[in-house]
């Protein structure tokens, strides 16, 4: 028996009659959750650069796949091997320029292919099928507007140059701040998601991550503020205690730390 085959008889063992309570309880539903968490703990551990909690992080990911693939074959719908199956079958398909005669110059074009493909695997399911298909409304709203641009980019609906892109996240203040005096706050919410879609826009085009900037700004910011209640604390203060010019004066000095 494989490890991967011992994971599978271990999680049908803990859905048993006789397996644990926890285990037997859970739905689909239930483990969305734990689903998104493994996913992102997985990313924490890219980010950590250790090899032993990479491993675990991924192993965890994967129970949450042999969990589901659990629930639905209890129910005859599909098993984990045919998740496996759905999955290689996918690969071979839109690969034809490794498993078939298909020739491609690079990268671009491989993803080009990807994409025709997907396209005319969901007109055979009797869907009219969008470029624009594919993108959860569950990831992260930065991430997600950056997969919808770089999706309608690749039928040529795009900037032609980044000064038009610059032009436009200017435009989108400009409305933003006049929505500012209005008072009107679906609109004021409104503009405010067109200027952060114009700005995804801006870093795509200079090969930015929108998310991963985001993410480094904010812990960032964090680190600034511990150094901030550091200081305060050896001043026997509290951040609630302190005047806003105090600990604007110890953010600078973090900043200069850097």
């Amino acid at each position: 028996m494989s490890n991967f085959e011992r994971l599978v008889e271990l999680m049908s063992r803990l859905r048993a009659p006789d397996g644990c309570p926890w285990d037997q309880k859970q739905t689909h539903q239930t483990l969305s959750p734990y689903l998104i968490e493994e996913a992102y703990e997985v990313l924490e551990a890219i980010d950590r650069g250790e090899d032993d909690a990479f491993c675990e992080e991924l192993g965890d990911l994967l129970l949450q796949v042999v969990f589901h693939a659990q629930i639905a074959r209890e129910e005859n719908r599909f098993s984990v091997d045919d998740v496996a199956k759905a999955i290689a079958d996918k690969l071979v398909r839109r690969h034809p320029h490794v498993f078939g005669t298909v020739q491609v110059e690079n990268a671009d074009e491989v993803v080009q292919n990807w994409e025709a493909i997907k396209a005319k695997e969901k007109g055979h399911k009797g869907r009219d099928p969008s470029v624009l298909e594919g993108v959860p409304r569950h990831l992260p709203a930065l991430l997600r507007a950056q997969r919808i641009q770089e999706k309608a980019a690749r039928v040529g609906f795009d900037w032609d140059q980044i000064d038009d892109v610059a032009a436009k996240v200017h435009e989108e203040v400009t409305e933003f701040l006049e929505a500012c005096s209005a008072n009107n706050q679906q609109h004021l919410q409104e503009e405010f998601g067109d200027l952060l879609f114009s700005l995804v826009n801006l870093a795509r085009f200079l090969d930015l991550s929108p998310e991963d900037a985001l993410a480094q700004t904010i812990d960032k910011f964090q680190n600034r503020f511990a150094y901030i209640e550091s200081k305060l604390q050896k001043t026997g203060k509290t951040p609630q205690e302190a005047s806003l010019e105090e600990m604007d004066a110890y953010w600078e000095e973090a900043k200069e730390k850097r």
